[in-house]
């Protein structure tokens, strides 16, 4: 191929109409399924079920790495987690909890988080230690969480599963938050949740410490679990090493890969090619974005991250795992999500064409 990066980001702007629409989705791009992270890709929008399927199908997205918060939030969990997706900038928060707080989720009510409303510290800095009446009160909204949890039908994990389906919208990797601090069986809840819904996967921002525990349960479920990789921190905390990936895929044969193209490309200064293409056997899917190296994320085209040069190796060796649009640069003055979205999209067409 001819095309710059940069030659590429203009034809995608230009290709790109603001209120397309498709009828359903298909973005299996030369053998390539392109994805998108969701809802954490659609910025202060809602972040429901609903609405992430009718942002897919306006971008001709097939494919999600979903989180599991609108799945569950979709299918009545309780507490303030089940209706934050919702609320502005929804469709960004982790924890699945209103801006300002974080949901129950974060872990069973013996390990404790802050909850919804916790007092925060002078200046409104840091969180203050909690009172005794905040701790009880977010124990017992972790306790009956996990109690819905354990006992919900997979039956309706699978219809939530053939909704999605039936629109085009297929999910291939279930993103799962703080997943080291649940109980067993809760976190083999998680895995069934996984295969119900039909993904191959799930994905996790995971410390180093947590991949010989979560390994024996990837292992017993034969289901792969990504560890997603930010710039490297101090003791290989974040993923951003290559041998962190190395240490966790030594213990356990389903530990893999969540390559984060972007992250890999600032915190090791160096292109993450030739780190797919050793260990491409082992990733889940990567995250497509586009950054410099001085660590500023950009619009697809105009950093240093070889977008097209890691979807044409794809499509050469034809890969399976999962292109996924991670959505982060700002939006420039008077556009919008889902237009920038679009432009990102079409750049992974045309990179694949």
């Amino acid at each position: 191929m001819d095309l710059t990066r940069r030659d590429l980001g203009r034809i995608a702007l230009a290709a790109w109409p603001a209120a397309k629409l498709a009828a359903k989705p298909d973005s299996l791009f030369g053998g390539v399924q392109v994805g998108a992270n969701v809802p954490y890709s659609f910025h202060n929008m809602s972040g429901t079920a609903d609405k992430i399927v009718e942002y897919m199908t306006q971008l001709n997205l097939s494919a999600a790495e979903l989180r599991l918060q609108p799945v569950e939030a979709y299918l009545g969990a309780p507490g303030v987690y089940a209706s934050s997706f919702d609320a502005p900038g929804g469709g960004r928060s982790g924890a699945g909890a209103p801006p300002g707080g974080r949901g129950p989720d974060r872990g069973d009510a013996a390990r404790g988080a802050p909850g919804p409303g916790a007092a925060r510290g002078p200046n409104g800095g840091g969180r203050a230690p909690l009172t005794p009446e905040q701790q009880a009160a977010q124990a017992e909204a972790a306790r009956k969480l996990s109690d819905w949890r354990l006992s919900l039908s997979m039956g309706k994990i699978k219809d939530f599963r053939k909704k999605y389906e039936t629109a085009g919208v297929l999910i291939q990797i279930l993103k799962v938050d703080n997943f080291n601090s649940f109980s067993d069986g809760v976190t083999d809840y998680f895995f069934e949740v996984a295969k119900n819904l039909g993904a191959h996967a799930i994905s996790t921002e995971g410390r180093l410490n947590d991949v010989e525990r979560l390994g024996k349960f990837a292992d017993k479920h034969k289901m792969m679990v990504g560890y997603h990789g930010h710039t490297a921190g101090a003791g290989g905390e974040a993923f951003g090493a290559p041998e962190n990936w190395e240490k966790a895929m030594a213990v356990a044969k389903y530990n893999g890969i969540n390559l984060d193209l972007g992250h890999f490309l600032v915190g090791n200064h160096t292109s993450p090619i030739p780190f797919m293409t050793k260990y491409h056997d082992r990733i889940t899917h990567i995250h497509v974005k586009d950054r410099k190296y001085d660590g500023a994320t950009v619009p697809f085209g105009q950093g240093d991250v070889p977008i097209v040069e890691s979807l044409q190796l794809m499509k050469k060796n034809r890969w399976k795992f999962q292109a996924t649009i991670e959505f982060e640069y700002p939006v420039p003055q008077g556009s919008d999500v889902l237009t920038e979205m679009g432009k990102c999209v079409e750049y992974c067409k045309k990179a694949l064409a």
